[in-house]
C-alpha cells in the first residue's frame, strides 16, 4: 500500500514538470445528429457558451477551472481546452462535457454530446 502512495505521488510530480515544460491540449468535437451546437467562448477563454443543445433556447454555461482556457481550433464544431495542470485541463473538459448530457432519455439513440477527440500536448516533443 505504501508503494502505491509513492507511485501516485511521482506520477503526480512527473505529470507537474511535463505540464511546465509542454503543457496539456484536449481537443472536443460536438457531435449531434439534427441540432446543431454551438460553442463560443467568452472571458479571456475561461467561460464556454453552449447553446441550441437538442434544440433547446436554453444557454449552458460552464466556468473553466483556474489557469485553463478554451479556443476555437478552426475545424468545424471542434474546441480545444489547454493548460499546465493536466488535472484542470481533464477536470473541465468533463465538466464541458457533463453540461450537455442527455437526460430522460435513451442514450443509446441519442448521441448529441460534446466529447474528447484528442489527448496531447501543447509544444510537441522532438
Amino acid at each position: 500500500k505504501n508503494m502505491a502512495c509513492l507511485q501516485t505521488v511521482c506520477s503526480h510530480i512527473k505529470n507537474l514538470f511535463k505540464g511546465v515544460r509542454y503543457g496539456f491540449r484536449l481537443k472536443m468535437r460536438a457531435v449531434y445528429a439534427h441540432f446543431p451546437i454551438n460553442i463560443t467562448t467568452t472571458q479571456d477563454n475561461t467561460v464556454v457558451d453552449i447553446r441550441n443543445f437538442l434544440g433547446e433556447k436554453f444557454t449552458r454555461t460552464v466556468n473553466l477551472k483556474p489557469g485553463v482556457t478554451c479556443t476555437p481550433t478552426g475545424n468545424k464544431d471542434e474546441i480545444q481546452v489547454e493548460g499546465n495542470d493536466l488535472e484542470m485541463v481533464t477536470l473541465s473538459a468533463a465538466l464541458i462535457h457533463q453540461a450537455v448530457l442527455v437526460k430522460e432519455k435513451d442514450i443509446r439513440k441519442f448521441l448529441d454530446g460534446i466529447y474528447v477527440s484528442e489527448e496531447g500536448t501543447i509544444v510537441q516533443k522532438k
